[in-house]
């Protein structure tokens, strides 16, 4: 009727049983079990208000921060303190989109040491939409980046020092733009 290949109908079983669409019971049938397809984590942040994916971050990063004082390895703090150096660089350069990365990258590189396998992931999938609320909130411009660089200098001075609480409150004041 649909002119496809069996091939492909299997797949297609074999696919929304793994998602918990569909139940194969062997000799008796295929079954709806459910009608929700749960959408991954990514799309569901891409398709995200802004202001949601904003408080996704609020509360991600003052605990990533606090983590990665505590669980941070010198290789690990290198690479933060190379995303912070090149942030600062771009910012004043006044080349926006390579700054933003930059920044994005360095609070990845936080997350990266925080000792969390889960934390760093959702921290992950967040940042590739907070690169979003900076091309539309900066329109192009790095000021705001140079005068944030200070802070977060003393964010990563916080992690290398190993001061989870400073660390923290540190994240907080930047999620908020209180610099």
């Amino acid at each position: 009727i649909y002119g496809v290949g069996r091939s492909s109908i299997r797949e297609a079983i074999k696919i929304l049983s793994i998602k918990g669409v569909l139940s194969v019971q062997q000799g008796v049938g295929t079954f709806v079990v459910s009608k929700n397809i749960q959408e991954s984590l990514d799309t569901q942040m891409s398709k995200a208000e802004i202001e949601e994916v904003l408080e996704v971050r609020s509360l991600l990063d003052s605990k990533i921060a606090a983590k990665a004082a505590i669980n941070h390895t010198e290789k690990e703090l290198e690479t933060i303190k190379s995303y912070l150096d090149l942030r600062g660089q771009l910012a004043e350069e006044n080349k926006a989109q390579e700054c933003y990365l930059a920044d994005i990258n360095f609070h990845v590189s936080i997350a990266e040491a925080c000792g969390n396998a889960l934390l760093k992931e959702i921290y992950k999938i967040a940042s590739k939409n907070i690169l979003r609320t900076f091309e539309i909130n900066h329109n192009n411009n790095t000021a705001s980046f140079k005068i944030s660089q200070k802070i977060h200098t003393e964010l990563y001075n916080s992690i290398e020092n190993k001061d989870p609480e400073k660390a923290a409150q540190i994240a907080q004041r930047i999620v908020e733009r209180m610099y």
